[in-house]
């Protein structure tokens, strides 16, 4: 399986409780690069945001379900979050409350799905009760 199909399951799962995001940053194994072997399409290193787009559609082909962005030229989101050039986060009242390790290395769905389930397990532990006085 690979990561992205992994993280597709996780959104899949989770969608009662997270909105899921995925930002499409510089290319990791551009055609014109550093090329990867198992890489499903070639993409060669944007030149442009035009270039970022197109790569992004391609992305969002294969994750239909999820929301995908894309980072600026300038690589704002992947410098901010570093990213470089995979990494997994979640978010809740605008702080990081998960950063995941980065990737290829550090980059560990099971973590991700642990963090969701210990959240979603507060949220069934948790009784909202409303007093009308």
């Amino acid at each position: 399986m690979t990561r992205l199909s992994a993280f597709q399951r996780v959104v899949s799962q989770y969608a009662d409780i997270a909105d899921s995001l995925l930002v499409y940053i510089e290319e990791a194994h551009p055609s014109d690069g550093w090329v990867s072997t198992d890489a499903p399409y070639q993409i060669p290193k944007h030149q442009s945001l035009d270039d970022r787009l197109k790569a992004a559609k391609l992305m969002h082909l294969e994750t239909p379900a999820i929301v995908v962005v894309v980072d600026t030229m300038e690589n704002t989101s992947n410098a901010a979050y570093g990213a470089y050039f995979e990494r997994l986060y979640i978010l809740k009242d605008e702080k990081v409350v998960f950063q995941g390790g980065r990737g290829p290395e550090g980059y560990r769905i099971s973590e991700l799905k642990n963090w969701l389930e210990q959240y979603r397990n507060t949220l069934d532990n948790s009784r909202t009760v409303v007093v009308h006085v």
